[in-house]
């Protein structure tokens, strides 16, 4: 669910090629959403998945006062499992996410491909110069209203409740957006899409779904706690230390331990997040959501991945509780903050008592 997806990457020609290339295919190989339904030959799952889509804009329009202003009005088959491939990468023995620079978002925590095998060379790359690497399928991004962004088959025919909080989530991107600050940018779309599912199951009576999605999300805090656990483990090891805007940065106190005796410890402290997250699936159920995350090898860059999109989430709803769960005062007081210097709004979303700017 990347914001801006179109604009990430190396600054070359070659990227920028593949980036207008990536984004002009989704442009005209767009499909009116009303010519789908009215076209008989329209698959009958397509079809209920679009009216889904069409309802859950309504609601967002409505109920919780987004700018819908006709995207996701027209339909496009990918033809793909992901639109886009974000690329992460932080120190072998730091949790500083690396950091690439962008006109008109600033500096983001991501690279971002349309083509896996470009995102791929490109982790390779950084792998060689000793980088932990990462790369992550985003079946959605907002281009902030630079294009009117379309439904994708990468996300239309997931389960009701995942497909309104990504439309809810990609919407709230236009309505906040902090310059080259991911964290804040992604972390406040998840607080908006997770509470919008919340009100569009009150809306539609369905006590059932919003039962099993509020254990999704119990579940979903549990395995963030247990990953935010690893890095705080994982900080001290290398002797990390905040910078000014609350982030992670490495410092040179890490260089009196030899770098066979970090790797040992990294590979323990994250042998035992795997070990941690294993007892607590047991009570679980059915619930594997997280288990292809730790299938997947574990470094520093898979660790920041799940740190930007919940670390400060409890922050936003603490915003929102303060602003008696008032959507629009909730949005008004996001924007101030995002136009706030970096340190003092995470500060803000740090602290059990927010002030207003």
């Amino acid at each position: 669910m990347a914001a801006t997806a179109v604009l990430c990457g190396c600054q070359t020609t070659a990227y920028y090629a593949q980036a207008i290339r990536g984004q002009t295919a989704l442009l005209v190989n767009q499909t009116s959403v009303e010519r789908l339904l009215a076209e008989p030959k329209t698959p009958p799952a397509l079809r209920d998945h679009l009216r889904l889509a069409g309802d859950l804009c309504q609601f967002a329009r409505d109920e919780l006062h987004l700018k819908v202003d006709g995207n996701y009005r027209r339909y496009v088959e990918v033809g793909r499992k992901f639109v886009v491939w974000n690329v992460e990468a932080a120190p072998e023995f730091s949790l500083e996410a690396r950091r690439w620079w962008y006109p008109f978002v600033g500096r983001l925590s991501y690279r971002g491909f349309f083509v896996e095998a470009s995102a791929r060379a490109c982790a390779r790359e950084l792998e060689h110069d000793g980088l932990d690497v990462m790369i992550g399928g985003v079946p959605a991004y907002s281009t902030l209203g630079w294009f009117r962004d379309p439904l994708l088959s990468t996300f239309l025919s997931d389960p009701e409740a995942e497909l309104a909080e990504t439309i809810f989530h990609e919407l709230a991107h236009e309505k906040v957006f902090a310059r080259g600050d991911t964290d804040y940018n992604e972390a406040f779309a998840t607080s908006v899409g997770e509470e919008g599912v919340r009100r569009w199951f009150r809306a539609r009576r369905d006590e059932a779904a919003a039962r099993a999605y509020e254990a999704s999300r119990l579940h979903l805090r549990e395995f963030s706690r247990l990953v935010a656990r690893a890095r705080d483990q994982l900080a001290a090891l290398y002797g990390d230390e905040l910078s000014p805007e609350g982030t992670l940065r490495a410092t040179t106190r890490k260089q009196a331990i030899p770098r066979s005796e970090l790797r040992r410890e990294k590979a323990r402290i994250l042998a035992e997040l795997k070990a941690d997250y294993a007892r607590a699936r047991e009570s679980w159920g059915t619930d594997a959501e997280y288990d292809a995350w730790f299938a997947a090898p574990l470094n520093n860059a898979r660790l920041n991945s799940v740190a930007t999109y919940y670390d400060l989430v409890p922050g936003f709803e603490r915003l929102l509780a303060a602003d008696g769960g008032d959507l629009d005062r909730f949005y008004q007081t996001a924007q101030r903050w995002s136009k706030s210097p970096k340190a003092e709004r995470r500060h803000v979303l740090d602290s059990p008592k927010d002030p207003t700017p």
